[in-house]
């Protein structure tokens, strides 16, 4: 026969279960708000901080900058017409992407649009075209960024050719591929998931990490006063470059709005490789390992890795037009 005592430990424990999955289930809610609150909720009083003086597209990863006057920000990145920021790449046999880190001569494929073509020239070859509506029409097949799959046309046979001779100085090794979805579709990589920042839909067309990357021209000035040989803005590809903060004041930056609307998310520093050393103007690697020597004895933090940072990756939180000398705040 059960006892009144026995019934009461029962109910007892029955209660106490209740109460620590209450709680689990409570916290987990509130981990779970507090992430999308850092995340998405942007602040409601900003700090005007400097001006925007520099905006810069990629639209052949690893190939030259189209530098324009004012321009659309989208998830996916930036935008004006057909062009876009890495929408296109390069592929090898394999599929996989390949950039100026192997072959630095990328650096002076200098891309132009005219209507709805891209133009291509580099030293030495004749203009390239591509067709960018026609690559709309076609089929997309699984090419690979850091190991990851994305889906890429191909942009055919004659860019092809260019590539590989102007590249490999042979007439096939090289494919040009296209990005033809408006959204995101590669999931963090594992070696980023530490920062609770990073999220799927900030990590861009073909970009390494995010779809747009901000850097400070006080960084930069610092930097080149620990350097024999100076080097440019361009050494280090951002999308933004802003006037009027310190040195590294971007590296405890949460939130950013330039203009009237456009607001970002900072989602983490940016890494730096040995794409650094690669002089934009020449294609010639530096002999003395520079800038990337010199970041590593002063920009390295336990935190982020073996990598030295310089700039910040951002995440786009209300999308619209940017301008030259567009003012530029941080959130307080």
């Amino acid at each position: 026969m059960t006892s009144l005592f026995q019934v009461t430990d029962k109910t007892r424990l029955s209660i106490y279960i209740a109460a620590g999955i209450g709680f689990i289930t409570a916290s987990g809610l509130i981990c779970i708000y507090k992430r999308y609150r850092d995340n998405y909720i942007p602040p409601k009083e900003w700090k005007k901080i400097g001006e925007l003086t520099d905006l810069i597209c990629y639209p052949v990863k690893s190939c030259g900058p189209v530098r324009v006057s004012s321009i659309y920000c989208s998830k996916l990145g930036l935008e004006n017409n057909l062009m876009r920021d890495r929408i296109f790449m390069l592929v090898g046999t394999n599929g996989d992407f390949v950039t100026a880190r192997q072959y630095p001569k990328l650096v002076l494929v200098q891309p132009s649009f005219h209507d709805n073509f891209m133009k291509l020239s580099a030293p030495g070859m004749i203009d390239v075209k591509i067709d960018i509506d026609r690559l709309k029409k076609l089929s997309p097949i699984t090419t690979r960024v850091w190991g990851q799959p994305v889906k890429t046309v191909d942009c055919g046979e004659e860019v092809a050719r260019w590539f590989s001779r102007y590249i490999l100085a042979e007439d096939f090794g090289l494919r040009l591929m296209y990005y033809p979805l408006d959204y995101s579709t590669r999931e963090v990589k594992g070696s980023l998931k530490k920062f609770s920042t990073m999220l799927k839909e900030d990590t861009g067309a073909l970009h390494d990490a995010t779809s747009f990357m901000l850097l400070n021209e006080s960084s930069i000035a610092d930097l080149n006063t620990r350097l024999q040989t100076p080097v440019s803005v361009y050494n280090f590809r951002p999308n933004f470059l802003v006037k009027g903060p310190a040195a590294f004041e971007e590296d405890n930056w949460k939130w950013i709005k330039i203009g009237e609307d456009v607001i970002f998310r900072c989602n983490k520093p940016c890494t730096r490789c040995i794409f650094t050393n690669v002089d934009p103007e020449t294609a010639q690697r530096s002999p003395d390992g520079n800038p990337l020597k010199t970041l590593k004895g002063y920009r390295q933090f336990a935190k982020i890795g073996k990598d030295p940072v310089m700039g910040v990756h951002l995440g786009l939180r209300k999308s619209g037009t940017l301008s030259l000398g567009d003012l530029v705040y941080i959130g307080v």
